[in-house]
């Protein structure tokens, strides 16, 4: 194994067999991911990794091996492109004959894949890709792809109606995803970091877990949270409420793999920015497109996914500085092992 684990265990539908404390379940940030959306399990993890093994055996060039955590298939923008044809069409004038993907349900098993040179691009979000470059992993930033993404805190029915009627009940998240910094950020800024349990739990488990009252609340994400609210669960709070705690989703490539394709980081931005205009030129059918891959009404997916948020650009102001404003918040708590710069970071176009 890579210094990641591979976080697959499901938590029971009888109990939670995690009961890990605020500060326990912080450290856990570092060997832990972003969040899935849609129906996703452990199990897609192994198929991930497996897919295409001679490809990434040959390190053949022509080949783009692309991961992403997610549903059946990838959205926003790097979706949009794969659906429209964007993507095959202009990276076979880049030379690229084949474009292959892999999905997880996770950040850890993408990161894997990312060091383990399985991949050449990552799709994910922004707290496994902070901390892996943390860590020194030879990584480049290409992108921004979506920023101020919400995450909300919803309870059980019949449960606490506010923050400090949590104190001294059990919430769970999925770990090391947005949803989990937030809660985490949340908890500090409201003084009951000490006073809580926070414990694990996947986000395909959260709506049965909150019906047998296993947790108080659940940090769950953009578009899960509207969806529980819509059938009849309190919302608490969301990151929407709190400067610096929404979270953004990043476009990722290895060093070795740039160093053999410079021009790359410029062409892809140039595929993803001509999708982000589209898909938001022709909103009625991407709308249509999300919901059928993540399985939400689409009702749903337009409040979880305000187009604004898709970003036409490599580096938007906005989502840079909420990026930098994460980055502080895992270094100041010792959850990414060193500081860097996200100009640094950024590859060069």
């Amino acid at each position: 194994m890579l210094w990641f684990s591979v976080v697959a265990g499901s938590i029971s539908k009888n109990k939670l067999t995690s009961r890990l404390s605020t500060s326990v379940a912080c450290v856990l940030l570092l060997v832990t991911t972003a969040c899935s959306q849609g129906e996703t399990k452990s199990a897609q993890s192994i198929e991930a990794v497996n897919v295409n093994n001679s490809v990434a055996a040959s390190n053949n060039i022509s080949t783009l091996r692309i991961g992403y955590v997610g549903s059946s298939e990838p959205t926003g923008p790097l979706g949009w492109a794969k659906k429209k044809g964007i993507l095959d069409r202009e990276l076979q004038k880049a030379g690229f004959k084949n474009i292959t993907f892999a999905r997880f349900p996770n950040g850890p098993d993408l990161n894997e894949a990312l060091v383990a040179g399985q991949l050449d691009v990552g799709s994910l979000g922004d707290t496994p890709a902070i901390v892996l470059r943390a860590r020194g992993q030879e990584t480049r930033l290409l992108r921004i792809t979506q920023f101020n993404t919400i995450a909300w805190l919803v309870a059980k029915k019949n449960g606490p109606r506010s923050l400090a009627e949590l104190k001294g009940q059990k919430i769970a998240t999925q770990k090391g995803s947005y949803m989990h910094r937030y809660l985490l950020g949340l908890l500090a800024e409201a003084k009951l970091a000490k006073d809580v349990k926070v414990v694990h739990l996947m986000t395909t488990e959260a709506k049965a877990a909150l019906e047998r009252g296993d947790v108080a609340a659940y940090a769950t994400s953009s578009d899960l949270g509207p969806f529980l609210k819509s059938q009849g669960f309190p919302v608490i709070d969301s990151s929407a409420n709190h400067q610096g705690l929404s979270g953004t989703s990043l476009v990722v490539a290895t060093e070795s793999f740039l160093a053999k394709q410079p021009s790359f980081p410029q062409k892809f931005n140039g595929i993803l920015t001509e999708a982000a205009k589209d898909l938001k030129a022709n909103s009625e059918e991407y709308y249509q497109y999300h919901a059928q891959i993540t399985k939400y009404p689409v009702d749903i997916i337009k409040v979880s996914l305000p187009l604004k948020q898709i970003s036409e650009e490599p580096l938007p102001a906005e989502g840079v500085k909420l990026l930098e404003g994460t980055k502080k918040f895992l270094v100041s708590q010792g959850l990414a092992k060193s500081d860097f710069k996200l100009t640094d970071w950024a590859a060069k176009e």
